[in-house]
């Protein structure tokens, strides 16, 4: 497989930091690293603030990943959880999700996730999942712009009272959304790991790529988030490990890369460590990609 179609099939690269601008900073870190394709944070992932951003290093970052051919994608803040019992919680996740959404515009990103969250305070499960419906479907309906992004649902690793964490309970999440055009999904191998998708064992990753397309049917698959585990299959625990060195191990990824769901989809790393680090995770993918 040539590089030219090894990296349109499966661009992988990773998230960057963007404290001091998006092009200033994001983009020598995104080169030293070798990505090809790039996650940003567009606010403070634990914060509510909504920033405006800088005009001139939105304008510097979009020229540049589009001269570059590197698709970007925004990560939503981590707070937002449209399955709160907290009214409060519920219209600041409305606020900081459509921030993103719009930022995400802004610099040209192709995504932007968001977490599935959780029902709280004892709430039931049906009760979270209408308000999914009433809340978060008309963000959808917000994005009439061709260059909108697309919305992508990451499930959890399982933790709480997660209103998705299985590939199964994408159905769900996915019916209380309309099965939006705009819909997609973000799959996290450690989440899926963390969750019980045991894909470590022969043929674990075809297993639950297979039941997701069977779950939200063809082309929902929006981006993956490429992180080995620092835990054992079903722990619940979300603690990134490098690729090969967790529990998943190298050869899963592999597998990931030779499934159909996977065609065109991108893998971005959230794995520890600095610029070098990220650089070997990027280059481990690259080589896994080139065997597949």
């Amino acid at each position: 497989m040539s590089t030219v179609s090894a990296r349109a099939r499966n661009p992988v690269g990773g998230h960057i930091p963007v404290a001091g601008g998006l092009a200033r900073v994001g983009l020598p870190y995104a080169r030293a690293m070798g990505a090809e394709v790039v996650q940003v944070f567009v606010a403070n992932p634990r914060g509510w603030a909504t920033p405006l951003g800088d005009p001139r290093q939105n304008e510097a970052f979009r020229a540049a990943c589009a001269e570059e051919s590197l698709p970007v994608y925004v990560h939503a803040p981590y707070l937002i959880n449209f399955g709160s019992h907290t009214a409060a919680t519920v219209d600041r996740s409305v606020e900081s999700l459509r921030h993103s959404l719009r930022r995400g515009r802004e610099i040209g990103a192709r995504g932007v996730v968001v977490h599935t969250g959780s029902a709280t305070g004892g709430r039931d499960r049906g009760e979270a999942m209408a308000q999914v419906h009433e809340r978060l479907l008309p963000l959808l309906g917000e994005l009439t712009h061709e260059d909108d992004p697309a919305l992508l649902l990451e499930p959890t690793a399982g933790q709480g009272a997660s209103l998705c964490s299985w590939v199964e309970d994408l159905g769900p999440y996915f019916d209380a959304l309309e099965h939006h055009p705009r819909l997609g999904v973000c799959l996290d191998t450690c989440h899926l790991f963390a969750a019980g998708h045991d894909l470590a064992a022969p043929g674990g990753m075809k297993l639950m790529l297979d039941e997701l397309v069977s779950v939200v049917g063809e082309g929902r698959l929006g981006l993956i988030h490429a992180n080995d585990s620092k835990d054992v299959c079903g722990a619940r625990k979300d603690r990134h490990a490098n690729i090969g060195s967790g529990h998943i191990g190298a050869e899963a990824f592999g597998e990931l890369f030779r499934h159909p769901a996977t065609e065109g989809v991108p893998l971005t790393i959230e794995t520890p460590g600095g610029t070098e680090g990220h650089a070997r995770d990027v280059g481990r993918l690259k080589e896994l990609r080139g065997g597949a």
